[in-house]
């Protein structure tokens, strides 16, 4: 008797809790598509500036010159891999794409302190693949989910492309990769990245169409099975005391959370995330219907807010940026000559 006396009383507390998350997520759902929407404007800024830089030298300064912005360093991870490790041996900052480097170690403070949230809240490629999947989900009705003997090794295809990259940039020593950067090729490879996209092949036409096609039926198929840039991040996230917890005592097993969850996964049956693949995203957090059942946290009771989160990325990104400037480790300083030189002809050099 006494515990059927208690279950309205439970039951009145569960409806509270809803009604106070449902207010106090109205606001916070709208922080990560807002910082989303801004990053993505950001690097379509960055990249008209850097064709209207690069068509100054190709038209041998007929068209008017602008200042090459540094941000388009962000676009070369292989660049700033090798520049980190020439930092580390040499204690040296490098003359050529500082940017990319300060903005890897950004990108990667941003993952150990907020689990990989460069994945969900600020990379382009992840915000496009978000929006195409999400289209093919109305469009569709649902999106598939690729069975568990297919999806386990296709996730591990994206570490092993990292480990590929980390070997390559491992084998080179600091004096090799200081020739590479400052030879041509390392100038201008930011240029060549361009041509790139500018003078797509047959084949590389291709691949892109498949990956929009799959991205439209498979949430973040780029993303989940081919970034090795995000694998980076999940690598760097493993040490990051921040964890999507689950209170067992609170929840009420909706499971709402599992099916908000764009990584797959299973937060409902879990007390703590530790996944690599746990992007930070704050979805299930938003979705769960009861105050204080989900939380992203460190340890039991800091939590964070997705204010924080948002707070806390734009402090680290826009701290390496000011950094940057104000230390002189922000502009790739290649003389104008070198660049009337190299850049009309990009297309022509090869990879040493």
């Amino acid at each position: 008797m006494p515990l059927a006396a208690e279950q309205p009383a439970i039951r009145r507390t569960v409806k509270v809790k809803k009604s106070f998350t449902r207010r106090a997520a109205g606001p916070a759902r709208y922080l990560r598509p807002s910082c989303q929407i801004a990053f993505l404007a950001l690097n379509l800024w960055i990249g008209f500036e850097f064709v209207r830089f690069v068509h100054y030298y190709e038209s041998g300064g007929a068209s008017p010159r602008v200042t090459r912005p540094p941000g388009v360093e962000g676009w070369l991870p292989i660049a700033a891999l090798m520049n980190l490790k020439y930092l580390i041996q040499t204690a040296e900052w490098p003359a050529v794409h500082p940017a990319g480097l300060l903005l890897l170690i950004a990108f990667l403070a941003v993952s150990v302190a907020f689990r990989k949230s460069f994945c969900s809240w600020l990379c382009p490629v992840g915000t496009l693949s978000e929006w195409l999947w999400k289209i093919g989900k109305e469009a569709f009705g649902r999106n598939w989910k690729l069975p568990r003997w297919v999806d386990i090794p296709l996730r591990g295809l994206k570490y092993i492309l990292l480990g590929l990259f980390l070997y390559a940039v491992g084998s080179m020593t600091s004096p090799a990769i200081h020739a590479f950067l400052k030879g041509p090729y390392g100038q201008v490879a930011d240029v060549k990245m361009l041509d790139f996209f500018r003078h797509l092949s047959l084949t590389a036409a291709i691949t892109l169409a498949v990956m929009v096609a799959l991205s439209f039926f498979v949430q973040n198929f780029w993303c989940r099975y081919l970034c090795p840039y995000g694998a980076l991040m999940g690598l760097a996230a493993l040490f990051s005391p921040a964890r999507i917890r689950r209170d067992a005592g609170l929840c009420i097993d909706c499971a709402k959370c599992a099916k908000a969850c764009p990584s797959l996964l299973p937060v409902d049956k879990l007390v703590a995330i530790r996944s690599a693949e746990c992007t930070g995203c704050l979805d299930c957090v938003l979705v769960c219907p009861v105050e204080g059942a989900l939380k992203l946290s460190v340890g039991r009771r800091r939590s964070m807010p997705p204010w924080l989160v948002a707070a806390g990325i734009a402090v680290v990104f826009f701290g390496a940026c000011i950094y940057g400037r104000l230390s002189g480790h922000w502009h790739t300083l290649v003389p104008e000559e070198v660049y009337f030189q190299l850049i009309p002809h990009a297309r022509e050099l090869a990879h040493p």
